[in-house]
């Protein structure tokens, strides 16, 4: 069995800034409307780690129950964004999604940085949710280190499938950041990186994955990757 666990942002779809703008929308009602500047980054993190660094940066106290407050507004805004923002699918991505989801050999699943929430919104919007089994994954919920969701992604695995379909041989994180390579090797998978994110493929080949693409439009040679197994 194949396992393809997949980001979302920047590596399935790109939201058009939908993401960010609800957060700065969902921390101006908790700060009044503060138009403090903010040098926080996004890329490859997880979305714990970016709310928890803007809760430091306005000074407010940051906890289960801060967060789970911050979280309901931004879900409500992103939902929002999402309509207005010009987003799209990324090159490729709908006919490789569409190819592994009908294969009996493949199970693929989400590691993402995002609120679970909001990758559901996200994946929603964009006609890609019923490719992705929620229950299969790893989400920016409760961790900030994108390794530890990683391992969060790997022990659901385990435990919704036979630890023996588990071969690390066929286990694969795909993502657009030197992050995603990172918290890959964490869990022993292989990486495919992609250069549709903010990082160029110069700079993705710096933390050697194991397959680099400039995008999925590749669609042939990306599944040979993953033969079927019969």
């Amino acid at each position: 069995m194949h396992v393809c666990l997949f980001d979302i942002d920047g590596t399935l779809l790109n939201t058009g800034g939908a993401g960010a703008l609800a957060m700065e929308r969902a921390v101006g009602e908790l700060t009044d409307g503060s138009d403090r500047p903010l040098d926080i980054p996004y890329a490859g993190r997880t979305d714990r780690a970016i709310v928890a660094d803007i809760f430091r940066h306005y000074e407010l106290d940051f906890g289960d129950a801060a967060l789970r407050n911050f979280l309901g507004r931004y879900v409500e805004h992103l939902d929002e964004m999402l309509g207005q923002s010009p987003g799209l699918v990324l090159p490729g991505v709908e006919r490789l999604l569409a190819h592994l989801h009908q294969r009996e050999d493949v199970i693929l699943g989400l590691l993402t940085g995002n609120f679970i929430e909001g990758a559901r919104l996200k994946l929603r919007h964009y006609h890609l949710d019923a490719y992705f089994d929620f229950a299969l994954g790893g989400f920016g919920d409760t961790h900030a280190d994108r390794d530890e969701v990683a391992r969060v992604a790997f022990n659901t695995l385990k435990a919704h499938r036979h630890p023996e379909q588990i071969d690390l041989r066929r286990l694969w994180v795909i993502g657009d950041t030197p992050a995603d390579v990172k918290c890959g090797r964490a869990i022993g998978a292989k990486v495919v990186a992609v250069a549709t994110g903010v990082y160029s493929s110069d700079q993705l080949a710096e933390h050697a994955p194991d397959y680099l693409a400039e995008d999925f439009e590749a669609v042939d040679e990306l599944l040979e990757l993953w033969p079927a197994i019969g």
